[in-house]
């Protein structure tokens, strides 16, 4: 079976209302429709890469080849899990968790989308309260970042909620203009610190088909 030779295609995240793993094709093709759908309002751009300023049949093509190119240039020093976000079934999203030499320095990062249909309702926090969740207890990390443009309150939100904290500015340029992105932090004492105090808020996280991927992270077992 292929997932003997690729045990990340086993690999699940699961919530009382998500499931986070790798698409099949079909769901891939799912997932770039939702995509071409729209993000955010056409006058907003909430990407340091503006990818959704293209047409809506690129901006579809380009959810697949970003999929197809995070398979395919994977190594145990620079990854990148490009995760489908499911809620009833259907994908509503994606989730990206990424790390370079992560086995010396135990950090991970992050970034996301949901389709616009999907906002609003509580899925941003709890897709990334799961891969979290596989990053401090699954792979043992000592840190998670992120980013987000400073007018991008609703990530900022989500990031604020899970117990991040602000570790520097950096001016960048958006559309010709010149905008502010904040960089985020959440060291292991801060999230362990922060899930004790939002345990009865905090959605459960199971993670299954791990252990066979760990090699894959650069990463050991975790106790």
């Amino acid at each position: 079976m292929l997932k003997d030779h690729w045990p990340l295609l086993g690999l699940r995240l699961t919530t009382p209302r998500l499931e986070l793993r790798l698409p099949g094709e079909g769901e891939l093709a799912a997932l770039a429709e939702l995509a071409a759908e729209g993000i955010h309002p056409p006058e907003e751009m909430p990407f340091l890469f503006p990818w959704t300023d293209l047409p809506p049949a690129a901006r579809a093509r380009s959810v697949v080849q970003h999929h197809w190119l995070r398979r395919g240039d994977w190594t145990p020093e620079n990854w990148s899990l490009a995760l489908a976000v499911f809620f009833e079934g259907r994908p509503v999203g994606f989730q990206d968790f990424a790390a370079r030499d992560f086995g010396t320095l135990r950090r991970t990062s992050s970034g996301s989308w949901l389709g616009r249909r999907h906002q609003g309702q509580g899925i941003g926090t709890e897709m990334r309260t799961a891969m979290l969740h596989l990053a401090f207890e699954g792979l043992g990390a000592a840190e998670a970042v992120s980013g987000a443009l400073e007018h991008n309150a609703a990530s900022l939100a989500v990031s604020r909620k899970l117990g991040y904290e602000r570790d520097g500015v950096e001016r960048v340029v958006i559309r010709g203009r010149a905008t502010t992105e904040i960089r985020l932090r959440l060291p292991r004492a801060r999230w362990e610190a922060a899930a004790d105090r939002a345990a009865a808020d905090r959605a459960p996280v199971t993670v299954t088909g791990l252990e066979p991927c760990l090699p894959l992270f650069g990463a050991v077992r975790v106790a």
